[in-house]
């Protein structure tokens, strides 16, 4: 079977140092305002499934995120009252099963790249979740750096109903980190979906909000953390993602190493500036 996607295909994006604002997406919604950027998976009629392309897509754009000079938070979410119902089955699902092993690595190594990439992308990532919020799907917002939700979504790890393993996109590594061992392989061994209430129990959502005030509160996030110091910010991150693989010491070791770095940017010295003068700093992020 011919393959239908082409895993090295890059879009046209900026060049290092460039800005973010005029970029435009072609399988799903963006938006930049304020030095926020805001993802939107638009299929809403399907419940925003994903394509060969927005895969390719979305890996592409978080990798760009890197060196955007105009982009100090992202927000990520989805049209129609849902976030992301996962690989389209009849435009992935179907095309997958008349591939060969070289494909097939192909596809898994693509759609683990979106995630890869949204973890190095220096800018915190807010996820509204909504709704459906399955397979892929739930991926993307485990990639996330936080997660708003309401109580009406329902987050599925559901690869064991299509015959696969819960080990996708990262799966066996972030979700134990983020709900524990044990409530991570209760939702990759049955698949079963986890409410809004029960999410924000377990520590997958960090909030939940009113499904009509859910984009306003994830917005409203990303302007405090936008204005915030984002070289410091991006600093956090790093740390955060690095520190899973370190020990203890050697974890201290690097964090002494990454605030020394952060204490040499002019935003630690506009903070003193204006504790000094009882004012409130205005970062500027270098």
């Amino acid at each position: 079977m011919t393959q239908r996607f082409l895993p090295g295909k890059t879009h046209r994006l900026p060049r290092h140092g460039l800005a973010l604002a005029n970029y435009k997406a072609e399988h799903f919604l963006y938006r930049h305002a304020d030095g926020i950027a805001t993802v939107t998976l638009n299929r809403p009629e399907r419940k925003n499934p994903l394509s060969f392309e927005s895969y390719a897509e979305l890996r592409d754009l978080f990798r760009a995120m890197s060196s955007a000079t105009d982009v100090h938070a992202v927000v990520l979410g989805g049209e129609g009252g849902n976030f992301c119902s996962g690989g389209d089955v009849h435009e992935i699902i179907g095309p997958l099963t008349g591939l060969d092993m070289p494909g097939l690595l192909a596809f898994t190594r693509m759609t683990g790249d979106v995630v890869k990439a949204m973890r190095a992308c220096p800018q915190p990532i807010i996820a509204a979740v909504e709704g459906v919020c399955a397979g892929a799907g739930a991926l993307l917002a485990l990639a996330a750096d936080i997660r708003y939700g309401t109580e009406q979504s329902r987050t599925s790890f559901l690869f064991n109903k299509v015959g696969l393993a819960g080990c996708d996109m990262g799966a066996c590594a972030l979700l134990p980190r983020v709900v524990g061992q044990g409530r991570a392989s209760e939702l990759l061994y049955t698949g079963r979906a986890l409410g809004g209430a029960e999410a924000l129990q377990w520590g997958f959502l960090n909030r939940l909000c009113s499904a009509e005030l859910l984009m306003d509160e994830c917005l409203a996030l990303a302007r405090e953390i936008a204005a915030g110091p984002g070289f410091a910010h991006s600093m956090t991150k790093k740390m955060l993602q690095q520190e899973w693989n370190m020990g203890v010491d050697e974890a201290i070791e690097a964090e002494a190493q990454a605030q020394a770095i952060c204490m040499m940017t002019n935003d630690f010295h506009r903070a003193y500036h204006a504790f000094a003068a009882k004012t409130r700093p205005v970062f500027e992020g270098n």
